[in-house]
């Protein structure tokens, strides 16, 4: 009883089963979150392969028609063509060159920030609600301070330290959200801790971090990867935000913010397509994000129709089961 207990939830075997099974659910239940995902996927796609030079010195054409910070000074703001199928800005890059390159940026500090906000929201939250005590309080405390703070201000007094750059964005972005999701980890690992499996751990001298890795950390992995989809789309546009601003990416490095806030401010009146196509190239990642996100909460959640733990996320047969001893209950 105890060993079973000490095992914990699930084996290594059942973790990738579980996730080949939510994948499943999720392109049988969730059209909208694998229309989502496959977004995400193709402007992935398109930020790896956007200038991939295939075995050759000369320019061959990836994804993106003309390489980055390709200038055509016989086109600037010329319409669409065969040529330049977006048109160019005012200094004649090729615009859809520039979103594909875009796409890159944004990919890149959508996936770095979420992954870096994750991390410190584990590790604070995890051991703030696993040792709890006084270094609970203290550290909670201090969250509270922080979320006290409004967001942007304090993205921007970091980027004023940094400076500009992608890996300062993702710092900048990622290390306040962590923080202040890592109440939500904590609440998922203080309900976790009360568990059978986890009082005979301590029972037999297991130590705090082996308590955490093998039995905390399995069992609060919904609400982590929850949290990690959740929150992609918020943190893309916090990036076009703060490019919009002149905090993102340096100059030459192409941003669908920064397009926005410069040819696409300065020249809407005569080529308004310089704010319409990085805007709409925007709002389709963004969707992708939200409605992948909102289909994952959906079938992790418990508390949710769908979710894992409730009817609809078992099979028949157990589901028949359950029906059964409710009626023996009764």
């Amino acid at each position: 009883m105890v060993s079973q207990a000490i095992t914990g939830p699930m084996s290594e075997s059942k973790e990738h089963s579980m996730l080949v099974s939510l994948f499943l659910r999720l392109v049988k239940e969730k059209p909208l979150g694998t229309f989502g995902l496959i977004i995400i996927l193709v402007l992935l796609i398109c930020g790896i392969f956007a200038d991939l030079n295939w075995g050759s010195t000369n320019w061959r054409r990836g994804i993106a028609p003309y390489p980055i910070g390709h200038i055509d000074l016989e086109n600037m703001l010329a319409p669409p063509s065969w040529e330049h199928p977006l048109g160019t800005d005012n200094l004649g890059r090729d615009e859809l060159s520039n979103i594909v390159y875009g796409a890159r940026v944004s990919v890149i500090i959508g996936l770095g920030a979420t992954s870096l906000m994750t991390i410190i929201s584990i590790i604070i939250g995890a051991l703030s609600g696993l040792i709890g005590g006084k270094f609970d309080l203290i550290i909670q405390r201090f969250v509270d301070a922080w979320q006290c703070i409004p967001g942007m201000l304090i993205l921007l007094i970091l980027m004023s330290m940094l400076g500009m750059g992608l890996w300062q964005l993702i710092v900048c972005i990622g290390v306040p959200m962590g923080i202040g999701y890592s109440r939500m980890i904590r609440s998922a690992v203080i309900g976790v801790k009360e568990n059978v499996f986890v009082d005979a751990a301590r029972s037999i001298g297991c130590s705090t971090g082996k308590l955490l890795m093998k039995h905390i950390m399995p069992n609060i992995m919904p609400v982590v990867i929850i949290g990690f989809s959740m929150f992609i789309g918020g943190v893309i546009l916090m990036e076009a935000g703060l490019s919009f601003l002149g905090y993102g990416v340096p100059p030459g490095v192409p941003s669908w913010g920064s397009m926005l806030s410069r040819e696409g401010r300065k020249f809407m009146e005569i080529n308004p397509m310089l704010a319409i196509w990085p805007g709409l190239a925007l709002s389709l990642i963004v969707y992708g994000a939200n409605m992948f996100g909102d289909a994952v909460r959906d079938l992790l959640d418990p508390r949710l129709s769908g979710g894992l733990g409730s009817y609809r996320g078992i099979s028949e047969k157990k589901r028949a089961e359950l029906l059964k001893r409710a009626e023996k209950l009764d």
